[in-house]
């Protein structure tokens, strides 16, 4: 018996490959399938069946394009409502792989067609749990994802949720082990776990979600305090139940080769987005103007996804060697209009003498000498709002860096301001100085290191928590 998870770090994703006796399965796989089919030819089995926990809403599934190169079933739940060419399992229904057999277990709460998969090993013992957006280390899968069409509250998703871990989870045997989809930094739950897997016991004693409580303590427990989901769920939900397009022919436009003369002709272009996918580090020494900064070495495609509109065409700009990555992990959540990339990066931009961008990098310690003398100073803090409410410099205003595609978000921000910028680290505030540069504020300083660094000037700075907010 074969199990391995494959964790996608910059998604919090996690999808499984299972093989036994000449047969695979792959639960919940990405969009580039390459490293499942490199799984089947290293270890000589046959992918015959691909089972989807549900249709996700956080990232763009491999599914179609998996089973054309494999020929394997396509498998859902109960409840499952799509036009694609995929098999709907009844509840209980039993599937083998191998000397191994999978049971579907049907879980409304997450969405209707949520559904957890439970391995059981060539003893027909039960042995894992693959529990989908379900059941996470420490947390549960948000109940807020109702479908359009479907006359459901978000209570009443949580109601199901109660009844399918009371029903389907609670009975199961301590040892069984949990397999989920997502880990801590998801934006499926409120608050996962920092592992990535662990077991049906451990998750009894410590998941708030399955201690003792009536079905409305568990409603209020699951819903409060739960932040409005990224903008994209909903587009990757619907791409994922009604199709897409082959994920080579993606690729190849992607990575198409622009000249710098093709490349000119974007930077006015309201209807282009010109991307730089270099380190945020770099890219603010300079970078084409106009030009939106998300770095790959950050969550590289949930920012995109949350921050960038799908109906625009995309121009990248990216290290030399990162063309393909970077198209590959756009198109993980959805990204398919791509006119190409700068032939040769930003290099090839400057020694052609074309215009250039850059953003003045400061340490806080040069923050904390401004701060008493410069009467204009304006110090704009973008990282969420319960990061904020824990610990901020005083003079500071929040602006989430999820805000700041709305144009109204920046109307206190004026170019005659000396404006200030910082997140936790400094991979946000690098995003949000590109976006407040492209709306035509350029007087805009990034603060090195952060919150990370900020903090630790407290004899220097006046820091305080908005304990106000939290009651």
């Amino acid at each position: 018996m074969i199990i391995k998870q494959l964790y996608t770090g910059c998604l919090s994703e996690a999808a499984y490959f299972i093989a036994s006796n000449g047969e695979a399965a792959v639960i919940d796989p990405l969009r580039d399938i390459d490293e499942y089919l490199a799984l089947a030819n290293e270890h000589k089995v046959t992918i015959k069946y691909i089972f989807e926990t549900h249709f996700h809403a956080d990232f763009v599934s491999g599914h179609l394009d998996l089973a054309a190169a494999t020929g394997a079933t396509i498998v859902y739940g109960p409840d499952t409502v799509t036009k694609l060419p995929v098999y709907i399992a009844k509840d209980n229904e039993k599937f083998s792989i191998g000397k191994l057999s999978i049971e579907v277990l049907h879980t409304p709460g997450h969405t209707l067609e949520s559904s957890c998969f439970l391995l059981k090993d060539e003893n027909q013992k039960d042995h894992t749990i693959f529990t989908g957006d379900t059941l996470f280390v420490g947390d549960v899968g948000r109940p807020d994802l109702a479908q359009k069409g479907k006359d459901l509250t978000m209570d009443d998703l949580a109601g199901m949720m109660y009844d399918s871990l009371q029903n389907k989870i609670m009975p199961l045997n301590d040892e069984i082990i949990v397999y989920p989809a997502h880990g801590a930094g998801s934006s499926c739950g409120k608050n996962l776990g920092s592992e990535t897997f662990s077991t049906i016991g451990n998750q009894k004693k410590y998941n708030y979600a399955l201690q003792p409580q009536t079905r409305d303590e568990f409603i209020k427990a699951v819903t409060d305090g739960l932040a409005a989901p990224p903008n994209y769920f909903p587009i990757n939900a619907t791409i994922n139940k009604e199709g897409y397009d082959n994920i080579d022919n993606i690729i190849n436009k992607g990575i198409q080769p622009l000249s710098t003369d093709d490349f000119k002709q974007f930077i006015n272009n309201n209807d282009v987005i010109i991307l730089d996918t270099r380190n945020a580090t770099i890219f603010t020494q300079g970078f084409v103007p106009n030009s939106i900064s998300i770095g790959l070495e950050g969550r590289f495609a949930e920012w995109a996804g949350s921050l960038l509109p799908f109906d625009k065409q995309i121009a990248l700009v990216t290290e030399v060697g990162k063309e393909k990555e970077s198209v590959i992990r756009l198109a993980r959540v959805g990204f398919d209009k791509f006119l190409g990339c700068l032939k040769g990066g930003f290099e090839a931009w400057k020694n052609a003498g074309e215009k250039i961008d850059m953003i003045i990098d400061v340490e806080a310690d040069e923050l904390a000498m401004d701060i008493p003398f410069d009467e204009n100073l304006l110090i704009v803090d973008v990282r969420k709002e319960m990061e904020y409410v824990n610990g901020h410099l005083k003079v500071a205003i929040n602006i989430p860096l999820s805000d700041l595609t709305d144009p109204a978000s920046m109307v206190n921000l004026e170019d005659n301001q000396n404006i200030y910028i910082h997140c936790a680290g400094g991979y946000r505030s690098v995003i949000a100085a590109s976006l407040i540069k492209k709306q035509g504020i350029h007087n805009l300083r990034n603060i090195l290191g952060g919150w990370n660094k900020i903090k630790d000037l407290a004899d220097k700075l006046e820091i305080e928590k908005s304990v106000e907010t939290l009651n």
